[in-house]
């Protein structure tokens, strides 16, 4: 099951970026980021509340409360960085340099989470290096 959530993610982050690039024409960048948000938002709490689970909000602990600020944090950043980046740039050269976050994140995942690396996730992090380079060249 999570294969498909995986491929309905990438076709909503396909669409995101194509309908972002049209949306933000003659929006000032920071702006068209709050709106996305504010959508965001209001489709995660009306799914939390769809689904039944607000109660758990009171069970989240301390360190996870700390965690997910932080990747709040993390996700506006990067919203506003490619909200600006697709602004003033191509999608098909914003979108490939975006995705270096996949090999950014296994790397993070080994130094600060202890996962395995193996033979495999390495040719592919240094294909999808190589492919970035080609696509933006």
């Amino acid at each position: 099951m999570w294969a498909i959530f995986a491929i309905l993610s990438a076709i909503f982050a396909a669409l995101t970026s194509i309908l972002a690039k049209i949306g933000i024409d003659g929006v000032n960048s920071n702006l068209g980021t709050a709106i996305r948000t504010i959508v965001v938002v209001l489709m995660a709490w009306a799914m939390v509340f769809i689904t039944g689970t607000q109660s758990g909000i009171v069970d989240i602990s301390k360190k996870s409360w700390i965690f997910l600020i932080l990747s709040g944090l993390a996700t506006g950043a990067s919203w506003l960085c490619y909200y600006k980046a697709l602004q003033i740039g191509e999608v098909s050269k914003v979108v490939p340099i975006d995705k270096l976050s996949i090999v950014l994140t296994i790397l993070l995942a080994f130094i600060f989470l202890g996962e395995h690396v193996t033979v495999k996730a390495l040719i592919g992090c240094a294909l999808i290096v190589a492919g970035t380079f080609v696509m933006i060249l």
